[in-house]
């Protein structure tokens, strides 16, 4: 084999090692898992780290949409029936962030505890 070409292979096995890797920092960045579910939300209340950014991995499990909505960090998503969202969630301050699914407020209620 000549240095030629295991030079190549070398650069196409670290291509892929890098290709394969998570990005620096994505692999600290924790998913809470939110379901909806006959309208609810499950859990209703979800307890994350102060300072740290999270993602909020949103199931509806539902026939219709469901719209989370949390006001106290105007967001705002549709959660297609029967699909899953991925929300890159910023680092809260320590407190209690309430959150409902606009489409069904009187059930769909929940909040965010950041401790």
């Amino acid at each position: 084999m000549t240095t030629a070409v295991r030079a190549g292979i070398g650069a196409l096995v670290l291509g892929a090692a890098l290709a394969a890797a998570p990005p620096s920092g994505a692999q600290d960045v924790p998913e809470v898992a939110l379901l909806v579910e006959g309208n609810h939300f499950q859990p209703d209340e979800i307890r994350v780290k102060a300072g740290k950014p999270f993602v909020l991995v949103i199931t509806n499990k539902d026939k219709g949409p469901e719209e989370f909505e949390c006001k106290d960090l105007r967001i705002e998503k549709v959660v297609p029936a029967g699909k899953t969202v991925r929300l890159r969630m910023p680092a809260l301050k320590a407190g209690s962030f309430s959150f409902v699914g606009e489409y069904h407020e009187k059930t769909a209620k929940g909040r965010i505890v950041a401790e």
